[in-house]
């Protein structure tokens, strides 16, 4: 039995959550386990009834539960980054989710814009550092809304927070066992204190991973490739900004948002998944957004949890949904609602054989 915390969030976020959990329960049905919910009002309706997005014991609540799993994060009522910041980043910080995985694969039947592209070409993961660089936080303003107005942002890069990235890199490259290839992205040729910190990092613990092959892109060369030869990556590891984004690059070339999905991972704590989507306020209750990245998100949490087949199951319903074009394409417009997509990979779990 598992413990989920569960914030639907904003916008299409409770329509996708319902779905995704209801496969859940589909994947627990076939593989023997069960999950309890907890669910967490945390979002834009609530900030406006009450000026707090998340309270001072939130994090604290969260701490006793197995996993956390988040629809969306958003609202037009409230301006951007109130909701980001005092909910996603405070529970990303607060629980020292160190690691944002993301997977790029392209399902069969998705379109990509890619020219000669298809799933062989289109399947690797990206493993960001998610508690440090430019994202701590740490700067200010002098001499604000004036014409000499100094703005100071600075990019934190500790020993501890970057070897700890990298090993779970290479670790993660081990277990996915493909190409066994973990690539680094940086801007060292730049950033040259904090990125050479990253590249002694990887190459000292490289040498404790003789069957992993190591390779090397600064992040503009890699978003280079990722367009032309995406097929050269398995995995790739980089530091927080350039995380934010080479992913949702990753997402573009994978079919788009709506099939992009994400965890925040403490290996030895409490993690959190969601999709990368934002919270499309102009579908909300409508019921036809698309959630197969929520399903998604959800299969990465079951295979977190320990459930890899029920991960796999998901995974697979997924590609046969797509596929076989029971899903004609991830738009809005695709013919089938939110609720008779999350039923189509409900059923496709329970009939899967792994």
């Amino acid at each position: 039995m598992y413990k989920i915390a569960v914030i639907p969030g904003d916008g299409i976020g409770p329509e996708v959550t319902r779905e995704a959990l209801k496969v859940c329960q589909a994947a627990g049905q076939v593989e023997g386990f069960k999950f309890e919910t907890t669910e967490f009002d945390w979002g834009g309706e609530r900030y406006k009834k009450t000026g707090e997005t998340l309270p001072d014991s939130g994090l604290e609540e969260l701490r006793s539960f197995d996993a956390i799993y988040l629809g969306a994060i958003g609202h037009p009522d409230v301006k951007t980054g109130i909701l980001e910041q005092g909910i996603l980043l405070k529970i990303r910080f607060g629980l020292d989710q160190y690691i944002n995985l993301r997977p790029v694969k392209l399902y069969p039947g998705v379109d990509t814009p890619l020219k000669d592209k298809g799933p062989e070409e289109i399947d690797f993961v990206v493993v960001r550092e998610n508690t440090e660089s430019l994202y701590v936080g740490i700067g200010g303003n002098f001499k604000k809304g004036t014409p000499d107005e100094v703005a100071i942002q600075e990019m934190i890069a500790t020993r501890k927070g970057v070897e700890r990235c990298v090993r779970y890199a290479f670790e993660y490259t081990r277990k996915r066992n493909r190409e066994k290839k973990l690539t680094l992205c940086d801007k060292s040729n730049v950033l040259t204190y904090a990125h050479d910190l990253w590249q002694r990092v990887f190459y000292e613990v490289a040498k404790e991973y003789s069957d992993i092959t190591t390779d090397h892109a600064h992040v503009d060369a890699l978003c280079m490739w990722m367009v032309k030869n995406p097929e050269w990556f398995d995995v790739v590891v980089t530091e927080n900004m350039f995380g934010d984004i080479v992913t949702d690059l990753g997402a573009m070339i994978q079919g788009g948002m709506g099939i992009a999905a994400g965890a925040n991972l403490n290996p030895e704590g409490v993690s959190m998944f969601e999709p990368i989507h934002g919270s499309a306020p102009k579908y909300t209750g409508k019921n036809v957004i698309n959630p197969l990245a929520a399903i998604a998100s959800a299969g990465l949490m079951l295979e977190t949890l320990g459930e890899e087949k029920a991960g796999l199951r998901i995974d697979k319903a997924i590609a046969k949904a797509l596929g076989e074009k029971h899903i004609p394409n991830l738009s809005a417009g695709s013919g089938k609602s939110t609720t008779e997509i999350g039923d189509l990979i409900s059923k496709f779990v329970t009939e899967i054989e792994i």
